[in-house]
């Protein structure tokens, strides 16, 4: 019974992974092979489609099968991926290396921006090459192609702060349905001509690269389009498994694929005229418009997979203090990762509509895509390098030739994408770059926030020692001052004694401490130090996929030693106010940029989870 159970499970988190995993890679189709030959720049020959079909293939196979599949699944961070997991796991595996440390994590932080620009171009794309397939139907519909992109986007998002639960039990179907149908189109024109199956041979791919490097070169950034979405694979490890996620891989996924590109090259080698759109051009006239509508169902899942990404790599990125706080809605109540955060929505929908008028085809939107994917890429093979060298502890040569190999293929693909910054590759990397100043400017203003409040903050021991030798009245109930810094007097105990000359009967000093971890269990979340007359330290731990929820991490502290009752316990929180000063620190745009920031963020009471009618605030004036 607990065997057929488990085969149960496994088949329901495959289809689950084919839904959510593989929604991004699974609509390449749509695009990768078309632009290969779309702006004439490489030639529509026999020679040029056996070469592009093998390039695919073997891409196909030695990044996503070998290099993410069999290697990077194996790099969890307590069932966890990601980059921001990767990026935990190789910080920690150099810990006693300071400067190695902290390149690591610009790196790493780096990546996580450029993600950003990748997720502005992964709807625009997915979604507009879908829609173009209304001009293969009926060429005069061409001027509707825009208009209905942005409809469709438009609902997307709106949709998303009902949250996806309902609709996402139907996203591991209807991507299975697409997968089938992929097959089918592919399999019926590779019957035709099966002559394209020598195209498996990897010796197709080196007489192409050899015999027309600079055409090969230039191929490469569109043949790469093949293995978007590839990072989904190890970013949603934890939600699915290494083993769905696999079996998914080898069981449907990459056959299809692989079927359908090569059924676009065998039509092609029989009618080349049709090289303006082969994906749509392969299915038969009765059966386009049915197409083109799962077609859009496959791109706007692929689109939400990523949506939800962006929204799980913020809250991260928030706990791990490089952005502020925001707020945080949880869209369902059995699943706490299912969560909509307003500012990463609407702002995602702003620039991808931009993205999408700018542009305006999947072509021109195509020069734009491969550089934020191959930048990720080469990030988290350098990554992985640190994990298995100093985490793991495997041979030096073994590393360099593990990870090596993977690295030159990244930096090919990387190198051939640069090409094409003038052409729209500079959209993500602005995105990118814009997004990483953002994430630094946070990070390095906290730093100077912390250091200012350091300098001015008195000890609390010798504070509470001094303030106890002539003690003010107490009063009933339990106090909760938040601190930022452990071991120093809070800004709210000062104002506290100073206006209202009381001090609760029970009085905890609490610090919120984020780790590099995703998940931090109840059993070491909390540590408590008495510091006499009813005054307690205590320390909370949190993973960076733990939701912060103050309250009930407290509760675990009864029985030992702290007595609370939920409605006689007030939370008292400093609410500093930034000011930029001339002087040392960042450069005076940067400290304007942090101080906004900051007055933006949302209330540390909601992002704690604090009940919003025992919370007091008392503000503060701090210089930078």
């Amino acid at each position: 019974m607990s065997q057929q159970s488990s085969k149960s499970s496994l088949a329901a988190l495959t289809l689950g992974a084919l839904g959510v995993v593989y929604g991004d890679i699974g609509t390449s189709p749509l695009y990768a092979f078309k632009e290969v030959f779309a702006h004439g720049h490489v030639p529509l020959t026999v020679e040029n489609i056996f070469g592009v079909l093998s390039l695919m293939f073997w891409t196909l196979t030695v990044v996503v099968s070998l290099k993410y599949v069999v290697l990077i699944l194996r790099a969890d961070n307590n069932g966890e991926g990601g980059l921001i997991a990767m990026l935990a796991l190789a910080s920690q595996a150099v810990r006693d290396k300071p400067k190695l440390h902290a390149r690591l994590m610009l790196l790493g932080i780096f990546g996580t921006a450029i993600f950003f620009g990748d997720g502005v171009i992964t709807p625009a794309i997915s979604v507009l090459s879908a829609v173009e397939g209304l001009e293969v139907a009926a060429p005069a519909l061409h001027r509707y192609i825009v208009p209905v992109t942005l409809v469709v986007l438009t609902l997307l998002f709106v949709m998303q702060r009902h949250g996806t639960a309902s609709v996402g039990r139907l996203f591991g179907p209807i991507t299975a349905l697409w997968f089938i149908v992929l097959t089918l189109m592919g399999i019926v024109h590779v019957a035709r001509n099966p002559a394209i199956l020598a195209a498996l041979s990897p010796h197709h791919a080196l007489v192409f690269l050899l015999a027309h490097s600079g055409i090969a070169f230039v191929a490469l950034g569109s043949v790469v389009l093949c293995v978007t979405g590839a990072e989904a694979l190890y970013a949603d490890m934890g939600h699915f498994g290494k083993k769905p996620i696999r079996l998914a891989w080898f069981s449907l996924v990459m056959p299809a694929l692989v079927i359908n590109y090569f059924g676009q090259g065998a039509m092609l080698l029989a009618h080349p005229e049709n090289a303006r759109n082969p994906f749509y051009e392969m299915a038969p006239t009765w059966a386009l418009y049915p197409l083109i509508g799962l077609a859009t169902a496959a791109t706007v899942i692929a689109s939400q997979a990523l949506i939800t990404a962006a929204f799980s790599v913020t809250k991260q990125a928030t706990q791990l203090g490089y952005l502020p706080r925001m707020r945080v809605l949880h869209t369902s109540v059995k699943e706490t990762g299912q969560v909509y955060l307003p500012v990463v929505n609407w702002g995602l929908y702003v620039c991808i509509v931009f993205a999408v008028v700018l542009f305006g085809s999947s072509s021109r939107l195509a020069s734009a895509y491969g550089i934020a994917v191959t930048i990720d890429m080469l990030i988290t093979t350098t990554m992985t390098f640190f994990v298995i060298r100093y985490g793991w502890k495997y041979p030096w040569w073994l590393c360099v030739a593990a990870t090596g190999f993977f690295f030159l293929v990244d930096f090919t693909y990387f190198a051939a994408n640069v090409v094409k910054v003038v052409d729209g590759g500079w959209f993500p990397v602005v995105i990118g770059a814009a997004m990483f100043v953002l994430l630094m400017t946070w990070k390095q203003g906290r730093r100077l926030m912390a250091v200012r409040l350091r300098d001015d903050a008195i000890d609390l021991k010798s504070f509470l020692e001094a303030v106890f030798v002539s003690p003010p009245a107490r009063v009933q109930g339990t106090a909760v001052f938040l601190v930022a810094d452990q071991g120093m007097t809070p800004n709210a105990l000062l104002h506290n004694l100073k206006h209202n000359k009381v001090l609760h009967e029970t009085n905890l000093f609490v610090t919120v401490r984020h780790h590099e971890v995703p998940w931090i269990g109840f059993d070491k979340r909390c540590e408590i130090e008495s510091l006499g007359r009813d005054c307690w330290q205590v320390t909370l731990h949190f993973g960076f996929k733990n939701d912060p929820d103050v309250p009930e991490a407290l509760e675990l502290l009864k029985g030992r030693g702290v007595q609370l009752d939920d409605m006689e316990t007030s939370y008292f929180l400093s609410r500093d106010i930034v000011i930029p000063t001339m002087g040392e620190g960042m450069a005076p745009w940067r400290e304007k940029l942090f101080a906004s920031m900051h007055r933006n963020a949302a209330a540390a009471a909601d992002f704690l989870n604090l009940p919003a009618n025992r919370v007091v605030e008392l503000g503060a004036k701090v210089e930078i």
